[in-house]
């Protein structure tokens, strides 16, 4: 819909030079052109093909110039649209080739050959026009008479009316020609917007200001804008104005865009994007950034942003800081990013962290390949990259040929993989005892000497050194839900707790066998006074229900495989507790929000406390402490801690594709086989 005159006057100035823009009279679009040169418009619509680059066959035009300039298309008096004006100034580019008699003889052409070089020139023109929401294409046909054509020299423009574009609007405008011989032209310009669509801040807070009449109704929209794709809707509303929006400035980022437009048909729409270069946006971007490990060898980073960035896999030694790089480095691969600086660290995230467990004193092997497969292996180490074996006097040197024996028997965990190479991560736990094995033997004699005095502090030295033990058990229904599980296990760890979990123990599960491991751990945990978690899920909640209901496969049964193997394992140690009472005190439940509802858990395990999480953290961090522990009045900020370092996960668990949506977890009774 044409915009009156008052608003364009509004948005481009009263000054005499625009003012004076030229009024183009009628809807149709036209095209003109240099004296000497004829030109028509061939197509209005077209599909933009842009092609691959061809050579050209011989002098050929090209355009080497775009300009624009700001017109109006009016239809009355009155009511005009802002139009551009695009010029495309083209050159003769390319020779036509010496015929090889010619060159070989000296001798003249054929005069039959000449012609053509005294022919004209004809090119087909392409305009591609973007401005949001819209984006067409025209294609001109220029000719160039023969008098004109001369290698190098500009031969005129021809001019196209024009593109129709919205106040405030970024458009983008691209040339070449069809076919192609050579990279399109491209221009980007900024129209000008409407001065009564202002934005300020206050503070904290951002002030949009629509200083509109009272009458004018006009729907406004706040947007991502995306690089590649399309804009994700964040806020839409239909006002009358004037209005004030006020933003909270934790919601700006770089894309945050604005669109506003009069609620009348076919109206023109006005685009801003206010915060590209706003330092607040950017610090916002970055806070809003996530890491999330996909498979072994790629992961994500979701931003509500576009643009590149570099991610690098680097180590970290126990205790060590910063983040070191793999020297020589593995392949690095390009993630899409926003960020304010190339050469400022914004993000560093361990994503292996909730499968591994905490940080290990373990020694990092990394394999090279040559493109020959010659292998070589180097330790990890804060001084370099120490090669194996190797006479040097580092630890790794050291122990390089137990590392080598370890690595070849599979003792050592592969964390990558690539055609350039691989890493893997070694324990050093038996050599540090083997070290000190003699330390350990003097010390014998003191140590039974104050046995009796320890024995008697156990539960006190306990408490001190690190906290009250605590087994955690889980039904294995996806790898998601294991992150989940690993992401709870590792914020315990930083409370006074020492978390056993069968995620970080896959070795020993593996050579001792489920029931044999989670028998002993059992036994341990309950023996030094800790707790037994039972983490329940839908999986769960099905396993428990159908041994209790039909007792068709018993827990830890030989004949039972399956994800949940382990599962069924603890359940034969757990069980028996729970029959003959002796559960409470020693066991506590636990589930999820929005996965699974306390009631849906059997009853015969409610006899002990179930807690939602992370709903109930601060009582089942009660529920975690030793048993006449006075209630620490530090409980709500360790379970704000505990929160906020499971909250990524639940985000990225309950938003993956095959995850229960909310509120269509287990419902209530729905597991209960008593």
């Amino acid at each position: 819909m044409p915009v009156p005159w008052f608003l364009l006057s509004l948005a481009l100035g009263r000054s005499p030079v625009v003012l004076s823009l030229e009024r183009l009279v009628g809807p149709q679009d036209a095209t003109h052109c240099s004296p000497g040169l004829s030109c028509h418009l061939w197509g209005s619509d077209i599909l933009c093909l842009p092609g691959d680059i061809m050579p050209a066959p011989g002098p050929v035009l090209a355009p080497t110039h775009l300009q624009t300039e700001l017109v109006l298309r009016c239809p009355k008096e009155t009511d005009c649209d802002l139009c551009v004006r695009v010029a495309v100034h083209l050159e003769v580019h390319g020779h036509w080739e010496e015929p090889e008699d010619e060159e070989k003889f000296g001798g003249a052409a054929d005069p039959g050959e000449e012609e053509p070089r005294n022919a004209s020139l004809q090119a087909q023109v392409v305009l591609s026009f973007q401005a949001y929401p819209t984006a067409r294409c025209v294609l001109l046909e220029v000719q160039v008479p023969a008098a004109l054509v001369q290698f190098g020299q500009s031969v005129g423009s021809v001019v196209y009316d024009c593109f129709e574009a919205a106040l405030g609007s970024e458009v983008r405008i691209w040339s070449y020609t069809q076919p192609r011989y050579e990279k399109e032209l491209n221009l980007t310009q900024q129209l000008p917007a409407l001065p009564w669509l202002n934005v300020s801040a206050d503070g904290d807070n951002v002030h949009l200001v629509l200083n509109v009449s009272e009458e004018q109704h006009f729907g406004l929209s706040l947007y991502w804008n995306q690089v590649q794709g399309p804009p994700k809707p964040r806020w839409h509303k239909n006002l009358t104005g004037p209005q004030i929006i006020t933003l909270n400035h934790t919601d700006l980022v770089p894309c945050l865009c604005i669109q506003v437009w009069p609620l009348e048909p076919d109206s023109v729409r006005t685009n801003i994007c206010p915060f590209r270069e706003d330092p607040r946006a950017h610090r916002n971007l970055w806070r809003a950034a996530r890491l999330r490990l996909l498979t072994l060898q790629s992961w994500l980073l979701d931003a509500p942003c576009s643009l590149p960035a570099e991610a690098a896999l680097c180590w970290r030694a126990l205790g060590g800081d910063p983040c070191q790089p793999l020297v020589p480095p593995l392949s690095w691969e390009n993630v899409t990013v926003d960020v304010n600086s190339w050469k400022k660290l914004q993000l560093q995230e361990c994503l292996w962290a909730d499968s591994l467990g905490p940080l290990k004193d373990d020694v990092l092997l990394l394999e090279t390949r040559d493109p020959q497969d010659n292998r070589s292996l180097c330790a990890l180490e804060p001084s370099g990259c120490t090669s194996l074996p190797s006479k040097a006097s580092t630890r790794a040197a050291r122990l390089g040929e137990y590392l080598l024996q370890d690595l070849q028997s599979g003792q050592c965990l592969q964390l990558w993989d690539d055609d350039l190479g691989a890493l893997w991560a070694c324990p050093m736990d038996k050599y540090i005892h083997k070290r000190w094995a003699l330390v350990w033997l003097a010390c014998l004699l003191f140590a039974a000497a104050l046995s009796l005095i320890l024995l008697l502090k156990k539960d006190h030295a306990k408490a001190a050194a690190g906290g009250r033990a605590a087994l955690l058990l889980y039904s294995a229904d996806d790898s998601g839900f294991e992150r989940l599980v690993g992401a709870l296990a590792s914020a315990l760890c930083q409370l006074p707790l020492r978390v056993a979990v069968d995620l970080w123990s896959r070795r020993e599960l593996s050579a001792q066998g489920p029931v044999a491991w989670f028998h002993a751990q059992r036994r341990q945990t309950l023996q030094e006074g800790g707790v037994v978690v039972l983490l329940f899920s839908p999986g769960a909640v099905a396993l428990c229900s159908e041994w209790l209901q039909d007792g068709v496969s018993e827990p830890g049964a030989p004949g039972a495989h399956g994800p949940n193997d382990a599962f069924r394992a603890s359940l034969s140690c757990v069980l028996p507790d729970f029959l003959q009472g002796r559960a409470p005190g020693r066991y506590v439940g636990a589930c999820f929000d929005r996965l699974l509802h306390p009631d849906a858990v059997p009853a015969l395990f409610r006899t002990v406390p179930v807690f939602t999480l992370p709903s109930q953290l601060p009582d089942f961090l009660a529920a975690l402490q030793q048993p006449r522990a006075p209630r620490s009045g530090r409980l709500q900020e360790r379970a704000e801690q505990v929160s906020r370092a499971l909250q990524p996960a639940l985000d990225s668990y309950f938003h993956s594709p095959g995850t229960p949506a909310p509120g269509r977890g287990v419902g209530a009774g729905a597991g209960d086989g008593t």
